[in-house]
């Protein structure tokens, strides 16, 4: 699904999902402060905060002028169907800009425990089968196709899209971490979109991407590169708690460990395993070393963020969308000056 907009200039974009706690009316002056800076997107996650479309939804109507983006929905509770009813509603009402329908995987902790869904296994098979179903329910066809064998996915009878749309439909984007799922982005995806990874680690991961296109017989940069680059215009040293706090919650899931293994963190994840292991949080948490936090959780002053963003451009993302970390004394200031700040990359 190509958008009629070139997406070799496309500006950056700024996520919600690091300050989702501080609500609704958090959303719209980050947008609306984005807006006014330049950027070209808005996005939010979805875990037990906001639901996503609905927090787009108000964005768009209150700040005009920005793609809106999910970054991500986890794909165990949305059915095909209903994903593609809610991006297309979304799209319905903003004719005019694009809507990023970012899936993922998620992880166990979000999708079992705390929603009580089924997490389930195979996920490169259920995202296939996802993207596929996602795609064709957008098209606005009657969909029928039975489930995969072995349960990846579910299937879907007589489903043809009620919502009417013009000549720009939504746009499919995978959170993708590893080999497989990136080159699943670059073979069925519009985009990808990379996360907790340093400005180093880009290059590979676009390397995947573009061999997925390439299997798939898809034109080179078919699919574009997103990434969330987490920035902060803050004290490092600080910030360096919350930043192992946050980047163990990540590196506890298997995907993301592998990730960061590759990245250059081998030694923090097996330090974090093994007090895992033994049963000492504090040591995990701990395990998370300086130049890790400092390397994904990127905090400093306003040059040291515009150079972060700078880099990642630099490595391959085509689309950096700028994580404001809030870990200042004052977290709206601390987002303020880290959006202005990015904008100047």
């Amino acid at each position: 699904m190509e958008s009629d907009r070139s997406r070799s200039d496309l500006p950056a974009g700024v996520t919600f999902a690091s300050i989702q706690s501080l609500g609704l009316g958090a959303a719209e002056d980050l947008a609306r402060r984005a807006a006014d800076r330049g950027y070209g997107s808005f996005w939010t996650a979805e875990t037990t905060g906001p639901e996503a479309f609905a927090t787009l939804a108000h964005v768009g109507a209150r700040v005009g002028g920005l793609d809106l983006g999910t970054g991500v929905l986890a794909v165990q509770l949305r059915t095909p169907p209903l994903a593609a009813m809610g991006a297309a509603t979304l799209q319905a009402a903003h004719p005019d800009q694009r809507i990023l329908l970012g899936v993922g995987i998620s992880s166990p902790v979000v999708v079992g425990k705390w929603h009580g869904a089924t997490y389930g296994d195979r996920p490169v098979a259920r995202m296939r089968e996802y993207l596929e179903l996602v795609r064709a329910c957008l098209e606005g066809d009657r969909v029928d196709r039975e489930a995969p064998d072995g349960g990846a996915g579910p299937g879907v009878t007589g489903f043809r899209l009620g919502v009417r749309l013009g000549d720009r439909r939504p746009e499919l984007v995978l959170g993708a971490l590893n080999e497989r799922m990136l080159r699943l982005a670059g073979e069925l995806a519009d985009g990808v979109l990379l996360n907790y990874l340093p400005a180093s680690a880009v290059p590979w991961c676009v390397e995947q991407v573009r061999t997925g296109e390439a299997r798939a017989g898809r034109p080179t940069g078919s699919c574009t590169v997103y990434a969330y680059v987490h920035v902060g215009v803050c004290d490092p040293e600080a910030a360096r708690p919350a930043a192992r706090r946050d980047l163990f919650s990540y590196a506890v899931v298997p995907a993301y460990a592998t990730a960061f293994e590759r990245a250059g963190f081998a030694d923090e994840v097996a330090a974090l395993r093994t007090a895992r292991a033994e049963g000492d949080r504090d040591a995990a948490v701990a395990a998370m070393s300086d130049r890790m936090c400092d390397e994904i959780d990127v905090c400093g002053d306003a040059a040291h963020i515009r150079s972060t963003v700078a880099a990642y451009r630099a490595a391959g993302v085509e689309v950096p969308v700028v994580m404001p970390l809030p870990w200042g004394e004052d977290r709206r200031r601390t987002v303020d000056e880290t959006v202005d700040a990015a904008a100047g990359a």
